[in-house]
């Protein structure tokens, strides 16, 4: 084998790497990427936030303000940029609200870094600098936390509708007086007898072209968009037969040959395969199942006796969907057409076909009963519309989900990052050496939230952080404050939100700050890049590396 000419790493790699070092090549352009991913997002950040409007690689487009949706669908490629979007999306799972606030905070820490470097500072002191000023934000951030709001009953539906405005507000704003009733109504009928073991799947939502937001509903019960495939469309104290192979006449698992030497054979071999399918029909009606739901087909001649026992079918094709039905109504789904026992029939109160502004709908509602299914009938006239009041109502399910294992909340508005940026600005001027530096960035950072607050409600930003830190400082001696002072996006100036309910979950604020600070240190420790070349050939819609260029 012939040896790679070149010398040192040329010689080590294949031909087509990459070898990017140095802080002016590898630490200051990974920064410049996650400044720019930061800036995407942060205008869509708050009640004002803008929306972007993305079309991915299948050419579905997306009109949202959800920080989650966006850098999902983004698809970024740069690798320092996909360590911020893999924070946000640990944000997402384990809160299901704040990916915004990961993205614009990582931005704005990263941004306070480079000026860092730049003045001379080395990246090891501004981690050491950053990781100190974390666990003071974290330690303080528990002073922070309203008095008492660690024992609310998840069940009470006033307290609850308190701490989901500001997570539905600041993705659709104007519509949480409509919208927090209805999430919070769904998650109370779901919530288990232990509310740590909520689960979010349990809460359904369907969207259905036409009429408006006011017009959504919950049902207690799912809501399929589909139609009964025969002519009964409605039943009530229905009993519920599900067969997830479908209701059809069963075929062998291995092929045969039918010998048929004339017509009469031929007329019994028909009749005897008529036979055994009404002995099973009649037999499941026999069982006392006035409901049959199929999870594949159902054959003309199944249905065909499913109408003469009076039977309602329906056609389930999703396995997803059937599983959620077998929960709503407590029925096990049979691998074959054969005699349900009483144990393995389910029961809704009503099973019917409706239509809603056009479109058919079975809707299963189940009122006695807990920890089943509920549903969120969402209205509106557009596709886009519907997709991002799905996304408010989610995190308002998520909200409540965090509520449920962590109820403290803190003042919203921004009232608890100048807060905290206030306390570790004069923690800052404390240390000693290098880390003071760091820190007063990280201080810095923090003004992030409020001031985008402002920023994208057309307000002046000078004025507002200023009035800010002169109402949570008080006196000259900086006593007599009020933290929870924040940014009024719906009047002028600054005052304190909580008596409107605007509260944020401790949960999401913290893990906010651990996420971006991880992603900010990770970032911040990388010194080379180093990219082997791409395996196969150029993809399409790619063009050369010189082409174009000046």
């Amino acid at each position: 084998m012939a040896l790679a000419s070149g010398f040192g790493l040329q010689s080590l790699l294949k031909e087509g790497h990459k070898h990017l070092t140095g802080l002016e090549e590898a630490v200051l352009k990974n920064i410049e990427a996650c400044k720019q991913l930061s800036q995407i997002t942060r205008t869509s950040l708050g009640p004002n936030g803008m929306n972007k409007m993305i079309i991915n690689h299948l050419d579905k487009l997306f009109v949202t303000s959800d920080a989650a949706t966006i850098v999902a669908e983004l698809e970024v490629q740069h690798p320092a940029a996909k360590l911020v979007v893999l924070a946000a999306k640990a944000q997402q799972e384990e809160v299901g609200d704040g990916a915004n606030t990961v993205v614009s905070l990582a931005g704005e820490l990263l941004a306070g870094a480079e000026e860092l470097i730049r003045s001379g500072l080395h990246p090891s002191e501004i981690i050491a600098g950053y990781a100190k000023a974390t666990d003071k934000v974290l330690e303080e951030i528990e002073t922070l936390v309203a008095e008492g709001s660690d024992k609310v009953d998840v069940r009470d539906k006033t307290e609850v509708e308190k701490r989901l405005v500001a997570a539905v507000a600041s993705k659709q704003f104007g519509s949480e007086p409509v919208l927090c009733p209805l999430i919070a109504d769904a998650c109370m009928q779901v919530c288990p007898s232990n509310p740590n073991n909520f689960n979010v799947d349990n809460v359904r939502v369907a969207k259905i072209l036409g009429g408006g937001l006011y017009e959504s509903k919950v049902v207690r019960g799912m809501v399929l968009k589909t139609d009964a495939t025969g002519t009964i469309k409605h039943t009530t104290k229905a009993k519920i037969a599900v067969f997830g192979s479908g209701i059809d006449t069963q075929a062998t698992e291995t092929k045969g040959t039918v010998l048929i030497e004339n017509a009469e054979q031929l007329e019994n071999y028909a009749k005897s395969e008529e036979a055994r399918v009404e002995q099973a029909i009649r037999e499941v009606a026999e069982s006392g199942a006035t409901v049959v739901v199929s999870g594949q087909t159902v054959g003309e001649m199944a249905l065909h006796f499913c109408e003469r026992y009076k039977l309602m079918v329906l056609k389930i094709s999703s396995k997803f969907e059937l599983r959620r039905f077998c929960r709503t109504t407590s029925a096990v789904s049979l691998v074959k057409l054969q005699k349900p026992t009483a144990d393995e029939l389910g029961f809704a109160d009503s099973v019917s076909v409706q239509e809603i502004g056009g479109t058919t709908v079975v809707v299963v509602e189940n009122e006695s009963g807990g920890n089943l299914v509920a549903t969120v009938v969402l209205r509106g006239s557009t596709d886009s519309i519907l997709d991002d009041v799905e996304r408010a109502v989610d995190d308002g399910i998520n909200t409540y989900k965090a509520l449920c294992r962590d109820s403290r909340v803190l003042p919203g508005g921004g009232a608890t990052e100048i807060e905290l940026a206030r306390r570790l600005k004069q923690f800052a001027r404390t240390q000693v050496g290098l880390d003071q530096y760091a820190i007063e960035k990280y201080s810095e950072a923090l003004e992030v939230i409020p001031r985008t607050l402002a920023e994208n409600a057309g307000m002046d930003v000078t004025e507002i952080l200023s009035a800010l830190y002169a109402a949570h400082s008080g006196g000259p001696d900086g006593t007599g404050g009020n933290f929870r002072v924040g940014v009024d996006v719906t009047g002028a100036g600054v005052r304190d939100l909580t008596t409107d309910n605007i509260w944020d979950l401790y949960a999401t604020k913290y893990w906010a700050i651990r996420f971006a600070a991880d992603a900010v240190t990770t970032v911040l420790r990388v010194d080379q890049i180093i990219m082997a070349k791409v395996a196969g050939g150029p993809r399409r819609g790619d063009r050369p590396m010189d082409e174009g260029e000046d």
